[in-house]
C-alpha cells in the first residue's frame, strides 16, 4: 500500500508562453494565440505538494502538513507569487513557463527543503486553469492534462443484453436522459523535457475540436456511428474516447466525469476504473495518548483543542478489476454507492475519538482515517479497491493506493 499526503497552496503570476529562438509561426503552433501576449497573461495557480512515506505510529502523521505550508510557501512567495515568471524567475529565462515546466520547477525548489524528514516529496501537481494542469514526479516523469466538456443525451443500455437484463442492471437510466460531461486527457512522458510542449497547441486543439464535433449535443445511441454497436455506459464511453484520442495523439489515460462526483477512467488494453465521491461530517480531536499535553499542543496546534473540532470530509473511492465487455460495466453503480455509504455510516455525525472504536488507540489523523476506511470499503467491494482519497479540507488530502 502506498500512502501520500497532499498540501494545496495558491499563488498568482503572469507569464508569456514563448521561445525567443523560435519563429512567430513556430510559437503559435506550439502555444496558440496566447503567445502573442507580449507582456504576459495572468493565472491564479493552485499547487499541490504530494509526499509519500510511512506513518509515525505515535503521532499518526506521515508528515506535519503545517511544515509543508511553511516551507513550500516560502518558495512560492520568493520565486512565483505575483511575479512575471519570464523575467522574475531565472528558471524561465530560456524555458517557456508552461504548466509542466512550472510543476517541475516547484518540485526542484521544494524537494531539497525536506531532506531532514523521512517523508519525501514524490510529486508536484499544478492547476493553471479549469482546462489545464500538469504533474511532475520524482521519477522524472511528467504529465500534461487537458480538460474539455460536452453535453449529450443517451440511454444506458447494452446491445448485447436483453431488454430485461438492461432494465435489471441499469434501472431508470435505460430511459433517455442527458449529462454535461467533463473529460480529462492525460499525456505522459517518462522522462521530462521542458524544451518542447508535451502536446502542441495545434494538435490538442484539432483533437478536442474533432471530439466535440462528434459528441457534443448528440444522442449517443444513434447519432455517433462508432458507438452504435457498443454498450452506452460511462465505462464504455470513456474507453471509446480513449481510442479516438489515442488514434490522433499517443495518450496515457482518459477520465470521463458523468457528474462532478462520478467518473470512469480508461487506459490502454481496456484497463478501466470507476470512481465515486461521497462526503460525511464528523468531529474529532488530534491527540496522542503517549505524549504530554504540552507535546500534543506543540505538535497538533489548534487541532488539539480539548473540546474538539470537525470537518466536512470528502471521500473518493476508485475501484478496478475486470471490465465486462458484454454489459459495458466494471462495477454496479448502486452497489458501489451502497458500499461506501455503509462504510461511512458509523462515522456520520459522530465524534470519531469518543463515539467510535476505530480511534481509541490511534490519533484520528487523516492518515489514520483513510487507512481505517480502506478496510471497510475494500471488504464490501470484494477487494477491488485500488485508490481511496480523503479530503479533510480543500487544502489537505490523504490518498491510499494499492501497490
Amino acid at each position: 500500500m502506498l500512502l501520500t499526503v497532499s498540501k494545496r497552496l495558491e499563488f498568482s503570476a503572469s507569464r508569456r508562453l514563448n521561445v525567443d529562438s523560435w519563429s512567430d509561426q513556430e510559437n503559435v503552433a506550439a502555444f496558440g494565440p496566447e503567445t502573442n501576449a507580449r507582456y504576459g497573461s495572468g493565472r491564479n495557480y493552485v499547487a499541490y505538494f504530494i509526499f509519500s512515506g510511512s506513518v509515525d505510529p505515535t503521532t499518526g502523521m506521515l508528515i506535519n502538513i503545517s511544515e509543508i505550508k511553511e516551507r513550500a510557501g516560502k518558495i512560492l512567495r520568493e520565486r512565483f507569487d505575483h511575479k512575471f515568471l519570464n523575467e522574475d524567475n531565472p528558471a524561465f529565462r530560456d524555458l517557456a513557463p508552461t504548466a509542466e515546466n512550472i510543476a517541475h520547477e516547484l518540485y526542484a525548489g521544494v524537494a531539497p527543503l525536506f531532506s531532514d524528514v523521512e517523508a519525501k516529496l514524490c510529486a508536484c501537481h499544478l492547476t493553471e486553469s479549469p482546462d489545464r494542469s500538469a504533474t511532475y514526479y520524482s521519477t522524472g516523469a511528467s504529465e500534461a492534462n487537458y480538460w474539455f466538456e460536452f453535453s449529450a443525451a443517451r440511454k444506458t443500455i447494452s446491445p448485447f443484453l436483453s431488454a430485461e437484463e438492461n432494465a435489471r442492471l441499469f434501472g431508470p437510466a435505460t430511459g433517455a436522459h442527458g449529462h454535461n460531461y467533463r473529460v480529462r486527457l492525460t499525456f505522459r512522458a517518462e522522462r521530462f523535457d521542458g524544451k518542447t510542449p508535451a502536446v502542441s497547441h495545434d494538435a490538442i486543439d484539432a483533437c478536442i475540436r474533432a471530439l466535440r464535433a462528434e459528441l457534443d449535443h448528440r444522442y449517443l445511441n444513434e447519432d455517433v456511428v462508432g458507438l452504435q454497436d457498443r454498450p452506452i455506459t460511462t465505462e464504455s464511453l470513456a474507453l471509446y474516447i480513449y481510442e479516438r484520442v489515442n488514434a490522433m495523439i499517443p495518450l496515457h489515460r482518459v477520465r470521463l466525469h458523468e457528474r462532478a462526483d462520478f467518473f470512469s477512467e480508461a487506459r490502454g488494453d481496456k484497463i478501466i476504473f470507476l470512481g465515486l465521491q461521497v462526503g460525511f461530517h464528523a468531529a474529532h480531536r488530534l491527540h496522542a495518548a503517549t505524549l504530554s499535553d504540552a507535546e500534543n499542543a506543540r505538535l497538533y496546534g489548534k487541532c488539539n483543542n480539548p473540546r474538539g473540532h470537525g470537518h466536512g470530509y470528502l471521500t473518493e473511492t476508485t475501484v478496478g478489476g475486470e471490465y465486462d465487455a458484454r454489459s459495458g460495466t466494471l462495477y454496479d453503480f448502486v452497489a458501489l454507492r451502497n458500499a461506501i455509504t455503509e462504510s461511512l455510516r458509523p462515522w456520520q455525525d459522530r465524534h470519531l475519538d469518543l463515539e467510535t472504536e476505530d480511534f481509541r488507540d490511534a490519533p484520528s489523523t487523516g492518515e489514520n482515517i483513510v487507512r481505517a476506511l480502506w478496510q471497510k470499503i475494500d471488504n464490501r467491494v470484494g477487494q477491488r479497491l485500488v485508490r481511496l482519497r480523503l479530503w479533510e479540507t480543500a487544502n489537505n488530502r490523504f490518498t491510499l493506493r494499492r501497490a
